[in-house]
């Protein structure tokens, strides 16, 4: 009996395995919303991927034809028209979720796997509805082919017993054609199993508490940003201040530092931070009425856990970086709220706009080593941070912790 070639062996199992992960993950993506992101890059990343070895397997069966059909008739007719299907279903299917992003109102960037960016196509976004309905209707006659050919293998396998399924299976072997079998609902099992996890895993981000009454202009208090980012080192700043204890300390913040920020996106947190910032930063802790802060943050290292978002960050919905690469928090005279605990209110400027702004923060150790962790929450509406379609989700208010160690010297 003649068989497929092994490229078209493998070609015909992974693409039905891939298959039946995208059709598990695709019906679940509607109900995740914004929970399902990091799920729905890569349901386009499989789309692709299964759009690729489609392009494959039809060259294969240019330069290797399939065995010859081994029954005519009706039936031999229906086989041929579900083939067919299938082949136009595996094309178009990625080709419509192709086109229903690339006019989507919000331009969401694709990176297939976190890697390779995927270009838009130059369509009409008033196209869009077409393409979404092509796509959800492609996906119920992909499940129906799909079924007509698992359909049509059991008839010959149990039924017919023509030994048909052995052209599809290497060396005729009982227990790979087994594991092969297993492997295809494994698939829709597992785009099941992730879509679970999207939604058990999200938790709304948590808001610092606030320290003081909210300050006119809507600003939430007890906001700042005062990142600490690994190998961030403080500029010297000193400041002069004429106090009967003498001048207060310049600090130099170490290497290891951490800021973070969390913010909530439809019912799961947004978790990410800064790599770059420098800060002058003069205080004697025991007279904080010295203290003279200040903080510059290269918003263009701002990065979260998906590569995809990391790519939206720097536009203008977000921190638009091109005409504003940094963020300034400046801040005079602290008060004491307690032992080793400050508040200090300033003013950030983020994206063009300044507005008062205030940190919390603690001090460890003594003399002039310290460690320092504070709260903050950012009204990023206030900024224009996070103004357009794909943000609408996004709470408005942005929680900051960060955590440094420093070291200081007497001027």
């Amino acid at each position: 009996m003649q068989t497929y070639s092994r490229t078209a062996m493998f070609l015909h199992w992974t693409i039905a395995i891939a298959l039946a992960f995208q059709l598990a993950v695709g019906w679940s993506l509607e109900s995740l919303g914004a929970k399902g992101f990091a799920l729905y890059q890569l349901h386009k990343s499989v789309g692709i991927l299964i759009l690729t070895l489609t392009l494959l397997r039809v060259l294969t069966r240019i330069y290797k034809p399939r065995p010859l059909a081994s029954e005519g008739g009706w039936e031999g007719a229906l086989a041929k028209a579900v083939h067919a299907g299938l082949y136009g279903f595996m094309l178009l299917a990625p080709l419509t979720g192709w086109a229903m992003v690339s006019t989507d109102k919000i331009k969401i960037p694709t990176l297939l796997f976190g890697a390779i960016p995927l270009p838009h196509l130059p369509l009409p976004q008033g196209a869009n509805a077409f393409f979404d309905g092509s796509h959800g209707l492609l996906a119920w006659i992909g499940l129906a082919l799909f079924v007509l050919h698992v359909a049509g293998a059991v008839r010959h396998h149990l039924l017919l017993r023509d030994g048909l399924v052995w052209r599809m299976v290497p060396g005729r072997s009982r227990a790979v054609m087994i594991a092969l079998i297993v492997l295809v609902p494994t698939g829709f099992v597992a785009g099941g199993l992730l879509a679970r996890q999207a939604m058990s895993s999200a938790a709304p981000a948590k808001t610092p508490e606030a320290a003081e009454p909210a300050p006119p202009e809507n600003v939430a208090v007890a906001n700042a940003v005062v990142p600490a980012a690994e190998n961030a080192t403080a500029v010297e700043n000193v400041v002069e201040v004429v106090e009967p204890v003498g001048p207060p300390p310049v600090w130099t913040v170490q290497p290891g530092g951490r800021i973070g920020f969390s913010v909530d996106n439809g019912g799961y947190a947004v978790t990410g931070g800064f790599s770059r910032w420098t800060a002058n930063i003069v205080m004697d802790p025991d007279h904080p009425e010295t203290a003279d802060i200040r903080v510059e943050i290269d918003v263009s290292s701002a990065s979260v856990s998906d590569p995809t978002q990391n790519e939206m960050l720097p536009g203008d919905e977000f921190f638009g970086v091109a005409a504003h690469p940094r963020a300034i928090f400046t801040a005079k005279s602290p008060k004491a709220t307690g032992p080793n605990s400050y508040t200090a209110r300033g003013r950030l400027t983020l994206k063009g706009v300044t507005a008062p702004q205030s940190i919390r923060f603690t001090l460890k150790g003594s003399g002039l080593k310290r460690n320092v962790t504070g709260t903050a929450a950012i009204a990023r509406k206030t900024f224009g941070v996070g103004n357009g379609e794909s943000s609408t989700g996004i709470d408005s208010s942005v929680a900051v912790t960060f955590t440094f160690d420093a070291v200081g010297k007497q001027p």
